[in-house]
Parts: structure tokens; C-alpha cells; sequence
């Protein structure tokens, strides 16, 4: 079987809380993130998970995904920046009124951030995820951010930048992207099911 790629968004912060963008600011989990990123961990040393023993991790080196990460029991994963959060630039730690009250209209999916990324470059780096988790020869393991997974989960469909518009995610969450009948496909998304 073809290797499929599964996905996590971090834990709970205050940023994430209040609705902030967060890219490359390096803000701590909650209590709360650190209680659900234990949640997730519980989940996935479980049935059907078993402990994920033959997947390999990768992890963004901000501390809230790498936390995430070790909370979750996967000590030991291999951090790379191909899976840092969207660079927001000037709009980094401004709450989506503050940036529409700045520019009206403003979509990040189609305009990018000023000073920061444009949504081709954060493809970019997904496309490189998207072809490592299909070279592997078992199941991949990703903890990240938000925008950059909605982005993978765009990207393996072999879809535009855009399309992550659609594509939610809550702090916490277990995603799977898989395939059916030979083409990409979300076997997964947005699961909080272990948060109760």
C-alpha cells in the first residue's frame, strides 16, 4: 500500500485562542494545548494507530508544533522548516478584522502577506512535504500549523494554493491524507474526536 501522510496541527495557544495569525512568532501551548496534545497521544498509541511504531516524524521547529509533538509521545522527530507556519509579515499577530480593517477584501489563499509569503511559496514547500511523504516506504507523520497543513492537504489533491481555503483545521487535530482507487484522497480531516 501506498504510504499515506497523517497530520497535526499543534495544541492551543494564546494566539490561536484570541484568533491572531501565528506564523513565525514562537508562542508556547496553553495548559489546554499541552492537555489536548496528551489526548492525541493517547489516541494514537491506540487501536487502529497501535503507536504508529514503523511511521516516520518531522515536526516545525517552532516550539508549538515541537511541543505538540513530544507531548503526544514522539520524542526524538526530526524538525524541518519546509513545515514552519505560513510567514505572515506585517499582518503577523493581527486578528483577521484588524487586517480586513487594513485591507478590505484581503484573502491570504490569493493575496499573500505583505513582507511575508505569497500562497506559490508556502506551495512550494508543501509540494516538497507532498514528495517526501510519497517517496517513503511506510506512513509519514507531520505536526505543524494551520495554514501550512491546510496548504498540504490542497497540495496533495494536486489542487491550488486556494483550494486550503476550504479546508479548517482546529488546534489539536488529526488529519489523514491517503489515497482511493490510486488517486490522492482525504481519508481524514479535521478529526478532534479525542478531545471529547
Amino acid at each position: 500500500m501506498a504510504a499515506r501522510i497523517l497530520l497535526v496541527r499543534h495544541g492551543q495557544t494564546e494566539w490561536s485562542l484570541s484568533g491572531r495569525h501565528t506564523g513565525r512568532t514562537d508562542i508556547p501551548l496553553t495548559d489546554e494545548g499541552r492537555r489536548t496534545a496528551a489526548l492525541l497521544g493517547e489516541r494514537l498509541a491506540g487501536a487502529p494507530w497501535n503507536g504508529l511504531r514503523e511511521v516516520e516524524v518531522r515536526t516545525s521547529p517552532l516550539r508549538r508544533a515541537a511541543d505538540t509533538c513530544e507531548l503526544a509521545g514522539f520524542s526524538g522527530a526530526k524538525e524541518w522548516d519546509a513545515l514552519l507556519e505560513w510567514h505572515y509579515g506585517d499582518y503577523e499577530g493581527l486578528k483577521p478584522a484588524e487586517i480586513q480593517a487594513l485591507r478590505p477584501g484581503w484573502l491570504i489563499w490569493r493575496d499573500g502577506a505583505p513582507g511575508g509569503e505569497s500562497p506559490g511559496e508556502v506551495a512550494a514547500r508543501a509540494d516538497e512535504v507532498v514528495a517526501w511523504a510519497r517517496s517513503a516506504h511506510h506512513d509519514v507523520l507531520v505536526f505543524a500549523h494551520g495554514h501550512v497543513l491546510r496548504m498540504l492537504g490542497a497540495r496533495w489533491l494536486g489542487l491550488p494554493p486556494s483550494f486550503g481555503a476550504a479546508l479548517r483545521l482546529e488546534p489539536a487535530s488529526l488529519s489523514v491524507l491517503g489515497w482511493a482507487y490510486g488517486q490522492p484522497a482525504i481519508e481524514r480531516w479535521n478529526d478532534t474526536g479525542h478531545l471529547g
